[in-house]
């Protein structure tokens, strides 16, 4: 059966499944890309497990097998010999090739010690091979559906090679080989032997039929005719990013869980689950909802979010902005409906995440907010921290008076007393003219008071406040906010500043966050054509680059991990948008 997206790279989209914590990739690190596929785990982190070589019976030499993937299979090529790959379920990968084809199944770890490397066995209950990793605490067992298995290294220690190859086996009587099929399944501790349901074929067409409707729901423009080409193979790209990143619930992460990558960003940070939220929300509210609440099951005493989450970790030494009741006025807008139970415990949630950055990120007499360091303000190394770390920045205390309000409304429809939030919100609106300077805003050290360099664009974020803020301001900002625009969209750094860097991280790069916050509120504060521009150039970038990390914002070429789930995210709300406005129609 045919995917519904054209074939992509593996090296920039890892092949996987929704709810598997398993991928298809030859990036196997941080930054590290080897020549062949392997089988990546991402449980207590990213681990390589296996490297898949085919080969030819006839010649073992793997160079010439090309490889393709789109959402259905992997497919390895050489001459007339084909190998092809479908995850038949999230713990479980299909693999067959034709006769004259083997595949060689080799431990990623260099050796074996009583903390690293696999360990290799047979199982004498049905012969499979059963592969245990120290370091995923998982077994991968290999069971053969056709063909015969060769076992090398079984039980060795040491730097011992520890491998598998399945061939296909002579016809009866002798007869023309019909090919191999085996199953390599990811569990922990045991499970009953390996018995195959419906065929490859029925694996392949279950997958298909399953992201369609998955792309249907969150992209249904992808469907109609009238929407350009790279329209719609970008939204279903964009799609099976999404779909493919989700994770089961395991470890720490309680729910269904979109990951910010199946490369090695394979955590939920406490601000990015936000846009995949609002992405999903029209067409997966569920799915939506346990984006947004995820981070909220980890709060602390004191009403913090952690950092980031992973399977195995969790992290407070930092915090991420709080965008929250921005995106829960964007779910709710496109339909997310709360029950009075979810009610109560979001406005618990949520009010408790306020209080925090009110009690203990506040000096003492001050209405202004302040971040402890980049990492918080989610803009790691943004020049606006150079010369000194905490900083009260107007972002931040648009964000606040955003959540403000929501938690105001909230209130309301609770049965609680909304006057407190408000009074609240419009102490820190009032505070924010300490930050003005006549044609922007600035950040200010909260030792000495010091103005920071203002050529980041951080400080210019303030703009989502929208028509909250008084005209002749927004008017300001959105003068500033175009001098960071680019054939692509908005720079992090301005183009013309001693400080910026092409890969600068966000000192110069184009991100999907900031330019999603900062064409909500240009277009939210009335300045509706330099919003539509903004749009308009990161899709444009997204449909010829993809969904990297972030792009150099001169050439637009994607930088670092090239499928970002935030990045596919924020061109999914855009699109969704502009066909609505009718602006994506040929």
């Amino acid at each position: 059966m045919t995917s519904p997206i054209p074939a992509f790279p593996l090296r920039h989209v890892p092949f996987s499944r929704r709810g598997s914590w398993l991928n298809l990739s030859p990036v196997v690190a941080t930054h590290r890309t080897v020549d062949d596929v392997h089988l990546v785990s991402h449980r207590t982190g990213m681990h390589p497990v296996l490297s898949l070589v085919p080969q030819s019976e006839a010649d073992a030499a793997s160079g010439r097998w090309s490889v393709s993937a789109d959402a259905a299979s992997v497919r390895w090529s050489n001459g007339s010999l084909r190998v092809q790959a479908v995850f038949a379920a999230p713990d479980t990968l299909r693999l067959r090739g034709d006769a004259g084809s083997t595949l060689r199944l080799a431990e990623a770890a260099a050796e074996l010690t009583p903390f690293t490397g696999i360990y290799l066995f047979r199982d004498p209950r049905d012969g499979s091979a059963v592969f245990t990793s120290y370091e995923t605490g998982c077994r991968y067992r290999v069971t053969v559906i056709r063909g015969s298995l060769r076992i090398e290294g079984a039980e060795s220690l040491g730097t011992a090679s520890r491998a598998v190859t399945v061939a296909a086996v002579d016809g009866p009587g002798g007869g023309i080989a019909e090919g191999w099929e085996i199953a390599i399944e990811e569990f922990e501790s045991s499970r009953p032997p390996f018995v195959a349901s419906g065929t490859f074929d029925d694996g392949v067409a279950e997958v298909v039929e399953e992201f369609t409707a998955f792309a249907a729901r969150i992209a249904p423009w992808s469907e109609r005719l009238d929407v350009a080409a790279p329209a719609r193979d970008a939204s279903l790209l964009a799609a099976y990013v999404l779909w493919s990143a989700t994770v089961s619930p395991a470890g720490f992460l309680r729910r269904e869980a979109v990951l910010m990558s199946k490369h090695w960003m394979d955590k939920v940070w406490s601000w990015d689950h936000c846009f995949n939220a609002v992405a999903l929300a029209s067409g997966e509210p569920a799915l939506a909802l346990d984006q947004f609440l995820a981070p909220f099951d980890h709060q602390d005493a004191v009403g913090a979010l952690p950092d980031s989450i992973a399977h195995s970790e969790r992290l407070y030494n930092f915090v991420k902005p709080p965008i929250h009741g921005w995106a829960l006025a964007r779910l709710r807008a496109e339909g997310l409906a709360l029950s009075d139970g979810v009610r109560d415990e979001v406005y618990d949630k949520l009010s408790r995440w306020t209080r925090f950055w009110l009690d203990e990120r506040r000096a003492p007499g001050r209405a202004l907010a302040y971040y402890q360091h980049g990492n918080d303000s989610g803009w790691d190394n943004s020049t606006v921290f150079d010369r000194t770390r905490l900083v009260e920045s107007p972002d931040l205390a648009a964000f606040l008076v955003l959540q403000l309000e929501e938690l105001a409304r909230l209130a309301e429809e609770t049965g609680r007393d909304p006057g407190p939030w408000l009074a609240e919100a419009e102490r820190m609106t009032a505070a924010l003219a300490d930050l003005w300077r006549g044609d922007g805003y600035v950040a200010r050290g909260v030792a000495d008071g010091g103005d920071a360099e203002r050529t980041s664009l951080l400080p210019l974020l303030a703009v989502v406040a929208g028509d909250r803020l008084p005209a002749a301001v927004s008017e300001a900002l959105a003068r500033g906010a175009s001098a960071f625009l680019t054939e692509w969209g908005p720079a992090t750094e301005r183009p013309d500043s001693a400080r910026y860097e092409d890969d600068g991280y966000w000192r110069g790069p184009i991100w999907a966050p900031s330019t999603m916050l900062l064409e909500d509120g240009l277009r939210r504060a009335g300045h509706v054509d330099l919003a539509d521009d903004v749009s308009a150039r990161f899709r444009r970038l997204c449909e010829r680059g993809g969904f990297a990390e972030n792009f150099d914002a001169l050439t637009g070429e994607g930088l670092r991990d090239r499928a970002y789930t935030w990045t596919a995210a924020v061109y999914l709300i855009l699109q969704r948008e502009a066909v609505r406005r009718g602006d994506a129609a040929v």
